[in-house]
């Protein structure tokens, strides 16, 4: 018991060093990445979408997009154990701190048209008011145990991503699960100022990754 309860502190405490790093749509302070191996070169703006990008079904992020970053991390807990944590979004709060809220919009597993509306804290920048961000994500294509992309806009007082579009890819690899993720932003006011948006939008997303990583294994460990 004195292990355990030892573990769940490390946890909780791994889970807090990142306050307010708001999970793939926008994030205040970074992380370290989460083992990504394109990190520093990932997060890009007025480029083309990497020929390599993550898919799920055959479609990817927007390829018009000027806003675009993608990460990677090796996590060694069980497939099943980190398909379940990432795709029980009504637990993300548990696990990310930066998710204040979270509601399901239709009952059961995740599926193609499954809708969730969740919160997160959006920092004050150069050109944005500090404000929470309301997302309303909408599953678009999903394989069990090896990919899930949704999409949908963010909006906030002062701060609006018209639309976001999130894929993530799960492969078994010697050691563990290999997980992908790519996220693009799509909008009039981002696009405006691109070089603040992507400081935002990498880190986020890192810190995401890195908290899956945490949570899956610490699981993984009292298991």
């Amino acid at each position: 018991m004195i292990n355990t309860n030892r573990r769940q502190a490390r946890v909780r405490s791994a889970l807090l060093a990142i306050p307010l790093a708001a999970t793939g749509l926008l994030g205040a302070t970074a992380a370290a990445p989460a083992h990504a191996a394109t990190a520093g070169q990932s997060a890009t703006y007025g480029h083309a979408t990497p020929p390599d990008s993550p898919t799920c079904r055959g479609e990817g992020i927007d390829p018009t997009a000027k806003l675009h970053h993608r990460a990677e991390t090796l996590i060694k807990a069980p497939l099943s154990t980190i398909w379940n944590l990432h795709t029980d979004v009504e637990g993300w709060p548990s696990w990310q701190a930066p998710v204040t809220s979270m509601n399901r919009l239709d009952p059961g597993p995740l599926r193609k048209g499954s809708r969730f509306r969740w919160t997160t804290p959006a920092p004050a920048t150069p050109s944005t008011p500090a404000t929470t961000l309301v997302i309303t994500s909408t599953v678009q294509q999903v394989k069990h145990n090896q990919c899930i992309r949704w999409t949908g806009p963010a909006i906030g007082k002062g701060l609006r991503i018209d639309r976001g579009v999130h894929v993530w890819n799960f492969i078994k690899v010697k050691g563990g699960v290999l997980v992908r993720t790519e996220e693009s932003w799509t909008g009039d006011q981002i696009e405006a100022d691109p070089a603040t948006a992507i400081k935002y939008l990498a880190p986020g997303l890192d810190a995401w990754l890195a908290n899956l990583k945490t949570a899956a294994e610490a699981r993984s460990y009292d298991n």
